[in-house]
């Protein structure tokens, strides 16, 4: 029966491509060799009514040029109609070869390679192989959690593989139920803030960081949770302690620890901020805070937006200080000027593009500060 359905399709196919090929009319008897021998004897004509003057030379020259005109057309068309009928016999072949070659080549090759007697083998049977692709592990573990909603330990093996499949919130949630019918993990809380960052493109969120925050009062020496923490920290601005929690870890890990060439990275980076940050205007010195005390309020407010101002201009010619955007932007907010706070951030950007991490850094304070980040990266 299989092979019976597919010659008859590979046959139909066939078919069905070759009739363009076999559409040519058939010839029915031509009027070519008839119009010839009436252009022939009006030739005769003309010369005829030449010899005995009933025209002159000049009208015979141009009556036998017409005439010799359409003799050569229909000699032409009686040339064509005799390479189209040559050319019939070729178009047969190649309608054959479609129709009936090619589909019992297939059917001959099919069977020196193919399977045709492998039975059909149903997503159920499939499941119960005993080499099933990922696919078909994730399938069988999900029908089991849906039998089974209160497993952890089904929860907690399939979190990781959402994570391969890179469906981070299907991670996140089994994670979540992990945690919650395994009970409090310092692992399972790192690798749910660990997923959420990577679902942020790198960005420590809100959620992550308390994830975080639970793995590290569970064990406070967990390096995964101790180096995003210090990482949502630098991403907020807050370098100096930043520097402070990576330099902590480096000390505390293994010298042949994994992790230490992403920490020497991270500290080289916020040592270099740092650096190009430590003339940027703005920064009070030990002299300014000193007179900064002994001003009321209103005044000391004012010291402040003068300060602040000064650090806005400076940043027009100095964009690419990123310490100092931090800091205008914040400024700004405290003073009560979101607007001001709000441009701030959008010239930021400019600087320092959203994807870049010190963009992300700059948004994500921004939300902190409860400013909008609509249509400000555009």
């Amino acid at each position: 029966m299989f092979w019976f359905i597919a010659l008859s399709i590979a046959v139909l196919a066939a078919l069905l491509i070759s009739v363009p090929l076999l559409r040519a009319a058939k010839a029915g008897p031509s009027g070519f060799s008839n119009d010839a021998e009436v252009y022939r004897d009006q030739l005769s004509e003309v010369d005829r009514d030449a010899q005995s003057g009933l025209i002159d030379a000049g009208e015979a020259r141009q009556a036998r040029a017409e005439i010799a005109r359409r003799l050569i057309a229909v000699s032409e068309g009686q040339g064509r109609e005799k390479t189209a009928a040559v050319g019939r016999p070729a178009t047969l072949v190649v309608a054959l070869l479609f129709c009936l070659i090619l589909p019992i080549g297939a059917a001959l090759v099919y069977t020196r390679l193919g399977s045709p007697d492998e039975p059909d083998q149903p997503l159920a049977e499939r499941m119960t192989s005993a080499r099933p692709d990922i696919n078909i592990l994730i399938a069988k573990t999900e029908e089991h959690l849906a039998a089974n909603p209160t497993d952890g330990r089904g929860w907690e093996l399939l979190a990781p593989i959402y994570m391969r499949q890179m469906r981070a919130d299907d991670a996140a949630n089994a994670y979540r139920n992990a945690i919650k019918y395994l009970g409090p993990n310092a692992q399972l809380y790192g690798a749910l803030g660990e997923t959420l960052t990577a679902a942020a493109q790198g960005q420590v969120t809100k959620d992550a960081r308390a994830a975080f925050d639970q793995a590290l009062t569970l064990d406070g020496g967990d390096a995964r949770s101790r180096f995003y923490v210090a990482l949502a920290d630098a991403q907020q601005g807050a370098l100096d302690k930043a520097l402070a929690e990576f330099n902590a870890l480096a000390k505390d890990s293994p010298k042949d620890a994994p992790w230490q060439g992403v920490l020497q990275a991270q500290i080289e980076r916020i040592n270099a901020a740092k650096n190009e940050n430590a003339n940027s205007p703005g920064n009070p010195d030990a002299a300014d805070i000193a007179a900064a005390s002994q001003l009321n309020d209103e005044d000391r407010v004012q010291m402040i937006r003068t300060m602040v101002e000064t650090l806005d201009e400076r940043l027009k010619t100095d964009p690419k200080n990123f310490e100092g955007w931090m800091r205008l932007i914040r400024s700004y907010t405290v003073l009560g000027e979101p607007d001001k706070a709000q441009d701030a951030l959008k010239r930021g950007l400019v600087a320092f593009p959203a994807d870049s991490d010190n963009g992300k850094a700059i948004l994500a304070l921004a939300k902190q500060l409860g400013l909008s980040t609509e249509g400000v990266t555009e």
